[in-house]
């Protein structure tokens, strides 16, 4: 989307980030199909749809504000400028949040899918991930982004594969549930949910 450059949308009441830098052929579109492969993460303990969201649709340069959590905007300096944890974990949250309200300003939607399958605790842009840890739980999908994150952790934290403490483990030590907890503290959805199977 930033093949033509890039464009801030705001922020409403972040603690982080005054905007989301994303592409600006965001404006060619009036929906999204949000299509994440939920799993662990270095950094954020895990990923699925309000990480894709958030650092997926980023700019380059959104990338390194959302990473600093506001910090900076250059790129190249992201790595010498990492805030806190839970900054971090706020800030994605919160340019999750930035693009669900661009699209809503429009009249827009955006329907969320999680596929949980070749479940690692390293994510798919890690260079030398580790082997899935997990056997394939289903695909899973809403139109809040935090029920169906949370509905996707549930499904680990409750089940009886013996690769689930290695997950949690990765998830725990990033502190990872704190996004899901702040998302909904900002309006971004809410954590409960009924799930049904089709």
């Amino acid at each position: 989307m930033d093949s033509d450059g890039e464009i801030e949308i705001p922020v409403y009441n972040g603690k982080h980030l005054e905007y989301d830098i994303v592409g600006k052929n965001i404006k060619n579109y009036d929906s999204i199909i949000n299509l994440a492969h939920f799993k662990g993460h270095a950094m954020g303990g895990f990923g699925g749809v309000l990480k894709n969201q958030s650092i997926g649709i980023a700019s380059r340069n959104g990338k390194g504000y959302i990473h600093t959590a506001g910090k900076i905007r250059d790129a190249k300096y992201t790595w010498s400028n990492l805030p806190e944890q839970n900054a971090f974990l706020e800030s994605m949250a919160e340019a999750s949040k930035a693009v669900a309200d661009y699209f809503d300003s429009i009249g827009g939607k955006i329907v969320y899918i999680d596929v949980m399958n070749n479940l690692s605790v390293d994510c798919d842009c890690d260079s030398n991930p580790e082997a899935p840890c997990m056997k394939d739980i289903g695909i899973l999908a809403s139109l809040d982004p935090v029920s169906l994150d949370q509905a996707c952790i549930d499904l680990i934290w409750s089940s009886d594969d013996p690769g689930r403490d290695h997950f949690i483990a990765r998830v725990e030590r990033q502190n990872g549930r704190h996004i899901l907890e702040y998302a909904e503290s900002i309006g971004h959805g809410s954590r409960k949910y009924e799930l049904e199977e089709f």
